[in-house]
Parts: C-alpha cells; structure tokens; sequence
C-alpha cells in the first residue's frame, strides 16, 4: 500500500471503452488502505444502461460507499472528500454528457467552463481522488455536429484535467500506461 506521500492526491485514468479503465480506478482506491467512494454520474436512462450500473455496483465490496451525482459533480467532491476517504468519479465521459444535454441552449464556452472550475476544485479537495473518463479522440471524426461537439469538448476535459492531475494513466487492453507521475512500485 503506498505511503500517503506516495499517493497522488488527484489521480487521472483514461482510455477507451472496455479498456479496464474503471478496474484500475477501483483497484488502486481499494490498495489505498482509505474508504473508498464511488461518485457516480451515470443516470439509468433506459434497461441497458441500468443493467450497467447494476453490474458496475456488483463489482464493488460492502467497503465501498455510492455517491450518484449527474451534474454537480465540483460541489460533489468537496462536500465527500475527508482524509480518510478516496473518492473515486466514474466518469467524466457522463459527467460531460449529462452538463451538454442540461445545457442544451447555452454557449459552448460554458461546457468547457464547468471543466475548468471542476479541476480548479480538486487542488482544495481535503482527500484523494481518482477521475476516470473516456479517450475519445483516437478514432475517425464523427459524421455528426453533436458528436464533433462532444469529442471536442471531451478533448478538452480530459487536457484540463491532465493538467491538474498528480498522475495521468492511459488505460489499453486492461495495460496502464503512465503518461504523467508513476507507478506505485507494488503495481
């Protein structure tokens, strides 16, 4: 277990859908000896995506708590975050979409504000956090305005979290890929 000197206080995983993103986030809240706190943000629009959240919740021990928020997630974090626990956010990628379709009619610039104030927050927060998001960028431009829009400003949220982060992860195949901080040496 590292060393609360050895533990980065905001934590990054990235990567691809079914990339084992969520699994490492998990793993190493659990290795931190700390309470782990699962910030979810997905809502249960329909049966499959309630059949997601189900097997998410049923990988996860009695150790864990279960915060859902889909939209406030800055004031979220500060209002859970202790020393004593780790909040994990599974994910931004939500997050993001959840903020673009409640703010359907205000300026892009907005979307992307709320990124900026979230990673503002994290610095303050009194606990670490881990935050897991989607890497959506990598494949072909989508043939659709809205999903131009969401990738260009996921792009943007996943660049100003990176930035605020201690250690930035790029998950692939279930294989961490540090692009920024370092592996604790157990892992």
């Amino acid at each position: 277990m590292p060393s609360p000197s050895e533990r980065p206080r905001i934590d990054f995983v990235l990567g691809g859908a079914r990339s084992g993103k969520s699994r490492l986030a998990q793993t190493r809240a659990e290795a931190s000896g700390l309470t782990p706190v699962l910030v979810a943000t997905a809502t249960a629009g329909d049966a499959e995506m309630a059949e997601r959240i189900a097997r998410h919740r049923a990988e996860r021990d009695a150790r864990w708590l279960t915060v859902e928020e889909p939209l406030d997630l800055a004031g979220t974090l500060r209002r859970e975050a202790r020393p004593h626990r780790i909040l994990v956010v599974d994910c931004l990628t939500l997050w993001l979409t959840n903020r673009m379709f409640a703010a359907a009619d205000i300026p892009p610039e907005d979307v992307d504000a709320a990124g900026r104030a979230l990673a503002a927050s994290l610095p303050d927060l009194t606990g670490p956090v881990v935050l897991v998001s989607n890497e959506v960028g990598l494949g072909i431009v989508p043939d659709n305005a809205l999903a131009r829009r969401f990738r260009d400003h996921q792009g943007r949220l996943n660049q100003t979290i990176a930035a605020a982060a201690d250690r930035v992860t790029f998950v692939a195949a279930g294989l961490p890929l540090v692009l920024k901080g370092r592996l604790p040496e157990e892992m």
